[in-house]
């Protein structure tokens, strides 16, 4: 739990939370009585001042391994997740046991069952293997050959079932069963366009009524497909590259596994470099992006506009995003021109909007972490590409060689959101434009001012409150 911090967590990180605590109206998980088959431990881990929890991950019976980049609350954020088996769950598990320290009472009863010996529940089902054809094209149960995600959309639409949400659930018994419900529910109806259904859903979690401001319909095969199911495949190279806590107010804890992924990553790329992350603004990182695009590889990164701007802007924290950017195009001089053309810096626009919307409306934002490399390389999770991930917070992220599966990652992204057609920076100064030269309401632009500093003092108090994101 990432958001309480308490006097005796510089005593004692890993502190027990009391079932008072944990049904409080600041935390507000169920009750005994609420939930009597329900065996529940609730811990508070932080290492102060600084080494903040901050992984997302969840394992199941010791079979199924979920990593993402949310967090379990209602935000405005556009989100990644993962679903995993095989022995990866292993290392997921074992990643919990460290990270809880304490004695647990009772203890986990898939102790003595591993993951690498359970096979893999998901591809042996036979609904789940129904989902593709012999050739490993995409098929949706009884509505035909469904060799495309824009042929799971087609198939969406000739059904019409309700949202499985909170306080309304409907619950399927497969994962066939929910790619198509969920497709089904983005579908248009009555006369319905498709940048209407995905406003709809994107206002969902804020209870928010913004307009689509695409108008018309989306072309087909561009419909927005949340659920990317991957057909059933042979076990492909995958490693966890973390990063422990570190809580001192210095910069010492940087040699970590999930950093020196990236760096190498970046560092051997030949071909391409494609970022999403929040924020983009760590040290070691920015050299590397001007090392790649001179050396002949392009490098496309996708950030959210003003998101966490204040926390960014305390002293030795890397800056906002748009400074950020600034930055990487103005190191290049005139004579590297073809560098400059291949650094695309893009600013996240929603899938129902025409241009980014500023982080501080609370309205569309972006909290996917994901860094593709040569296509086959991928890299998701947890860690931003900000100082906080880079420094200080537990992170957990998988790492994986598999062009297939890493191709349908980078189609999912861009089926999801507008950022590669409609947020594209200026690659002079960095900044978002619209077509009559207007920079996007609230954006702060290179310049953050004299008293940025004043600005990055109240976001970190808000994100102690957990007013803030990250």
């Amino acid at each position: 739990h990432e958001k309480l911090l308490t006097w005796p967590k510089v005593l004692d990180n890993h502190q027990t939370v009391s079932e008072e605590e944990y049904t409080g109206k600041n935390i507000r998980l169920p009750s005994t009585k609420e939930a009597p088959n329900l065996d529940m431990q609730v811990l508070n881990y932080h290492r102060p001042m600084l080494g903040t929890f901050h992984s997302k991950f969840m394992v199941v019976d010791r079979k199924i391994g979920i990593v993402s980049s949310n967090n379990i609350q209602d935000n405005s954020n556009m989100e990644m997740m993962c679903h995993v088996e095989g022995p990866i769950v292993d290392s997921l598990y074992d990643t919990f046991l460290i990270s809880w320290h304490n004695e647990l009472d009772p203890p986990l009863p898939s102790r003595n069952s591993p993951a690498a010996q359970g096979g893999l529940p998901t591809f042996e089902q036979a609904s789940f293997q129904g989902l593709f054809d012999p050739n490993g094209n995409l098929n949706v149960p009884e509505y035909g050959n469904s060799r495309s995600l824009q042929e799971v959309a087609e198939a969406g639409k000739r059904t019409e079932l309700p949202l499985h949400a909170p306080g309304d659930p409907h619950y399927d018994v497969d994962i066939a069963g929910e790619v198509t419900r969920m497709q089904s529910v983005m579908s248009p109806r009555d006369g319905e366009t498709g940048p209407a259904v995905a406003a709809r859903h994107l206002n969902r979690g804020r209870h928010l009524d913004l307009k689509p401001t695409i108008e018309g319909n989306y072309a087909p095969g561009e419909e927005m497909t949340p659920y990317i199911p991957h057909r059933v495949h042979d076990l492909v190279p995958m490693a966890l590259v973390n990063r422990k806590p570190y809580g001192a107010t210095n910069h010492n804890g940087v040699f970590m596994p999930q950093n020196e992924a990236w760096l190498s990553a970046v560092r051997n790329a030949t071909t391409s470099v494609f970022i999403q992350t929040p924020d983009l603004n760590a040290a070691p990182l920015l050299p590397e992006l001007l090392a790649a695009v001179r050396r002949g590889v392009d490098v496309t990164y996708y950030v959210c506009l003003g998101y966490n701007d204040a926390g960014e802007l305390l002293p030795f924290q890397g800056g906002h995003n748009e400074g950020v950017a600034n930055k990487l195009y103005t190191s290049l001089t005139a004579e590297e021109s073809a560098a400059r053309s291949r650094l695309h810096i893009h600013y996240y626009t929603a899938k129902d909007q025409v241009a980014p919307i500023h982080d501080s409306f609370k309205q569309r934002s972006c909290h996917v972490k994901l860094m593709i490399v040569d296509s086959h390389l991928g890299i998701m999770g947890n860690g931003n590409q900000d100082t906080q991930s880079w420094y200080h917070s537990q992170e957990v992220n998988i790492m994986i060689d598999s062009a297939e599966i890493v191709t349908k990652w980078r189609e999912g992204i861009e089926r999801n959101q507008n950022t590669g057609k409609l947020g594209r920076s200026s690659n002079e100064d960095g900044i978002w434009r619209d077509a009559q030269g207007n920079q996007a309401k609230g954006a702060i632009g290179v310049d953050a001012g004299k008293f940025s500093w004043a600005k990055g003092v109240v976001g970190a108090v808000q994100r102690v409150r957990g007013a803030g994101g990250f």
